[in-house]
């Protein structure tokens, strides 16, 4: 059975996006990495939140925009919203977390289903869902803006460190939630 992963990239004050959703600021950190490499074959699906399907593109103004990981994956994609955008081939928008983590986990089959969005991954902590977190550190403080997960008051989740790697421009944390 798939497995929920969250994946981000991250700065080192713990920031997914800038003000305002800004992804801009990632762009200059693209390039190798192994890890995200070896990754991207393995995921199935996408259970992506609405204002990251419809958010800032780090692609912007190149050939990989609106392309997930840079246009190096393709596949299902479910979006998680109230507000449905219009038709497109691939995605498939729902208004449910449980459907939608199981709609996308039967479309992964066995590969991952990667969360993309903090307010989705947080969601999916919170209704003990969550299986693993890969984030890619990089280096740079952003300040402000969507934290990787923003839960106030919310109880402690234990996470154990399946590996950590170097890449040219971040350092990859895999971890996996302990339940």
């Amino acid at each position: 059975m798939a497995k929920l992963l969250y994946s981000a990239a991250m700065s080192l004050d713990g920031f997914i996006a800038g003000p305002g959703g800004d992804m801009q600021w990632v762009a200059e950190f693209f390039g190798p990495n192994p890890e995200i490499d070896r990754l991207v074959p393995e995921i199935g699906a996408l259970l992506v939140g609405r204002r990251t399907y419809g958010g800032d593109d780090p692609y912007r103004g190149t050939e990989a925009e609106g392309k997930a990981f840079g246009g190096a994956w393709e596949g299902p994609q479910f979006v998680l919203t109230h507000r449905p955008a219009a038709p497109k081939p691939g995605v498939t928008f729902v208004d449910d977390l449980h459907r939608g983590v199981e709609a996308a986990k039967a479309a992964a089959g066995e590969k991952y289903v990667n969360v993309l969005g903090a307010t989705v991954a947080r969601a999916c902590v919170d209704a003990g869902l969550l299986d693993e977190v890969l984030v890619s550190v990089l280096p740079v403080l952003l300040g402000e803006g969507v934290r990787l997960f923003d839960r106030p008051g919310g109880p402690a989740v234990r996470l154990e460190r399946k590996s950590a790697t170097e890449a040219p421009l971040a350092t990859n944390l895999w971890l996996r939630v302990v339940r």
